[in-house]
């Protein structure tokens, strides 16, 4: 299913030639949303709307077409009791969706986001027949909802009960022994109290933002987790039963072998939610006690490409929009893992994204989809390595190149190659600083001549959680607080210091979103001598820092005094070297 849906979505018509085919917006508006789309981010139909030049019955219209789908006006309609039945509370009010008409055993639903595909899929397992999709307005669907499904929505504790009454009182064992029956395998993963359950999960943790969700069993329990700004939160635990049939779920929606537990296995879900679609990357592994399955969310609506955003200072800004527009060159972007470094490359592009400019990505995977840049997965497992895109990418005519990942001498050697031959190529290393990109060069096996000669930059980032503006609380900081950071009282002249006291709005962490931190090292005529001459990291650093580089640590703690972040964020984050 997964892969008939991105099959689909590669081959349907574009929204802006469907909106000039139906002759309600012009090769002009389109260029205008297009650009705002660059500059801010945002769906394309939505934008049109926002500038005037379309209105929400013209869009709704121009997606029905590009699904392929009727659309339908709901005003007026009245529901019978039978009819509600069909599509329970919590589906209806997560995926804005409302059941309107029934021929036989085929079901007609109303939806507003015409990508919401999968949806349907599951509604055909959970009312056992057909079912059709129709778009309607969002507000005559909301106002269905609330009309037929007001109310609190089912809890955690009503869909485990539902899903045990269903088995009898039983549930699925674990696959401790890597054997699992395919045929009870199956049947559990499609039914319906399994379904409505994985829905909740993913749409709790999805309002709250979460950006990785954990399936976790283990000897006597079942852990469900999820990341929100970088740390770890715990929901409320179903039985330790039902692990094996909610990962079966996942497996099955993202196409993967349900069947198969001995091996890791990858797959992809796109499913909408809260009326906004959203991509989902599903990982499993295989433990003592049944698989492991991390659910990685992007959410585009969550995301800003937009690099002024992105936590950039105004010099840093300045320095970076001036890297973008070099005629050829390396750009290479550091640090740990759930770092931001692929967030600052898409905004990167983003902002030089331009109908004159020729951009091609290759990345592992493809995380967002960005107009008018063409984008290539990496799948090592077919043989379509770094290297081997690489090398294609430059019969093709491009501009500037991101490749998402330099880490073999291959691919760092052609990087060079296409630096020397007029290309920017723009990658991330993982290094705990941006001096010791130069290092990871050198120990990819690329000569010290050629390091100098093309590396341009290196900026190194870290995401710290931003202080949540709702509970905001101004402070002095302690003594020894103080004295881990370097500061004497006599440098707080002037100065704020915050933290989050936790709200509603926050989930009552303090905390509400994240903001990069940067380290910014462009290559000058005396760093490139020193690079040529074997120069350390450590003299590489001290050098950039006598000509204005500002250290993570020190842009963590501009960072404090401007209220965006807390004194713990930057400590846990950065170090003082």
């Amino acid at each position: 299913m997964a892969k008939d849906i991105n099959r689909y979505a590669r081959t349907k018509k574009l929204l802006g030639q469907i909106l000039k085919e139906m002759k309600v917006a012009h090769e002009g508006m389109i260029q205008e949303a297009l650009a705002t789309q660059r500059a801010e981010g945002g769906q394309i139909g939505q934008i049109l709307v926002r500038l005037g030049h379309i209105d929400e019955g013209m869009l709704q219209q121009g997606l029905a077409r590009q699904a392929g789908m009727e659309m339908t006006d709901l005003a007026g309609l009245e529901l019978d009791e039978d009819l509600v039945r069909s599509v329970d509370a919590n589906t209806a009010r997560m995926f804005n969706i409302v059941p309107i008409r029934r021929d036989g055993n085929r079901l007609t639903v109303a939806l507003s986001n015409p990508s919401n595909t999968a949806v349907l899929e599951d509604l055909r397992f959970m009312t056992g027949g057909p079912v059709e999709g129709v778009l309607a307005p969002q507000e005559q669907i909301d106002k269905l909802i609330q009309k037929h499904y007001g109310g609190a929505p089912d809890s955690m504790a009503d869909l485990v009960d539902e899903i045990v009454s269903s088995a009898g009182g039983g549930g699925g064992g674990g696959s401790r022994g890597g054997h699992v029956d395919l045929e009870d395998a199956e049947a559990m993963a499609n039914s319906a109290p399994v379904i409505k359950l994985l829905q909740y999960i993913l749409f709790q943790a999805i309002r709250d933002r979460a950006s990785d969700i954990h399936l976790e069993p283990f000897e006597t329990e079942f852990k469900i987790r999820y990341r929100v700004d970088g740390a770890l939160y715990e929901l409320e635990a179903p039985p330790q039963h039902l692990a094996l049939p909610l990962i079966s779920r996942v497996k099955v929606m993202s196409g993967l072998d349900i069947a198969e537990v001995r091996m890791p296995q990858d797959g992809r879900i796109e499913i909408g939610i809260g009326g906004r679609p959203v991509d989902l990357r599903v990982s499993t592994l295989p433990t003592m006690y049944g698989e492991s399955c991390v659910i990685r969310v992007l959410d585009r609506s969550v995301v800003s490409l937009d690099l002024s955003q992105i936590g950039l200072r105004d010099a840093e800004l300045t320095t970076m929009k001036h890297l973008i527009k070099l005629p050829h060159g390396i750009v290479l972007v550091t640090g740990p893992t759930g770092s931001g470094k692929t967030t600052t490359l898409y905004s990167a592009l983003n902002f030089a994204n331009d109908v004159g400019i020729k951009i091609i990505t290759t990345e592992e995977p493809v995380e967002y989809e960005l107009d008018g840049i063409m984008q290539i997965s990496v799948d090592d497992s077919i043989g379509v390595s770094y290297s081997q895109c690489l090398r294609a990418i430059l019969r093709q005519d491009p501009d500037m190149i991101l490749v998402g990942e330099i880490r073999d001498k291959e691919t760092a050697q052609i990087a060079v190659e296409a630096a020397l031959t007029g290309h920017v190529v723009f990658s991330t290393l993982h290094t705990n600083n941006a001096a010791q990109a130069v290092a990871r060069m050198l120990d990819l096996g690329i000569e010290p001549f050629l390091v100098s000669a093309t590396v341009e930059a290196m900026l190194a980032q870290r995401l710290v959680r931003s202080i949540c503006n709702g509970c905001k609380v101004q402070y002095t900081p302690a003594a020894d607080v103080l004295q881990e950071l370097g500061l004497e009282s006599t440098d707080l002249h002037g100065k704020r210091f915050a933290y989050g006291k936790g709200c509603r709005a926050c989930n009552n962490t303090g905390y509400k979103g994240r903001s990069g931190i940067y380290e910014m090292i462009v290559m000058s005529e005396a760093l490139r001598e020193m690079v040529m001459n074997g120069a350390s990291s450590d003299a590489l650093r001290d050098q950039a820092r006598r000509e204005g580089m500002r250290t993570l640590r020190e842009s963590g703690l501009l960072a404090v005094f401007d209220g965006i972040t807390t004194v713990e964020e930057v400590i846990r984050e950065t170090t003082d070297l």
